[in-house]
């Protein structure tokens, strides 16, 4: 069986991760979703660390989880966000490898919604974590 895709289907691939990454595309969300992927944020704890003032807060929460990026729990008053995308905790974590220096890792234990599989084995059409920032990892030439 060929791992390969028809042209077709990468046509289709690439307007599916253009519009995934379109979600990425501004450093302000860059930074809620790489302060929500650490761990569950209630949006005090948002607003306090990021700075954010409370509309454009709520505009970009609400963006995200009508993509289907972050999801809701509440507890009493207090509204908490967390990562329900595993493609999010995989571009997070490649980013803070290519960008970052010591950065943090992240932990979301969710499954992956998507084509991407991860496999701990090195068997043909998976994916090692390690191995993505190397993929992406684009040096800067003298």
């Amino acid at each position: 069986m060929s791992s390969a895709l028809s042209f077709e289907e990468m046509q289709d691939k690439a307007v599916e991760a253009a519009d995934f990454m379109r979600l990425f595309s501004t450093p302000s969300r860059l930074m809620l979703l790489c302060f929500i992927a650490q761990r569950e944020r209630s949006v005090g704890e948002i607003q306090e660390e990021l700075g954010f003032k409370q509309p454009a807060l709520s505009q970009q929460l609400a963006d995200l989880r009508q993509a289907g990026l972050v999801e809701t729990r509440r507890q009493s008053r207090q509204v908490y966000y967390s990562i329900c995308d595993g493609r999010v905790a995989l571009v997070m974590n490649t980013l803070m490898q290519i960008f970052g220096e010591a950065a943090p890792t992240i932990d979301t234990p969710i499954a992956l919604t998507g084509s991407v599989t991860l496999q701990s084995g090195g068997d043909a059409g998976s994916v090692m974590l390690g191995e993505m920032a190397r993929w992406a990892r684009l040096d800067k030439m003298d």
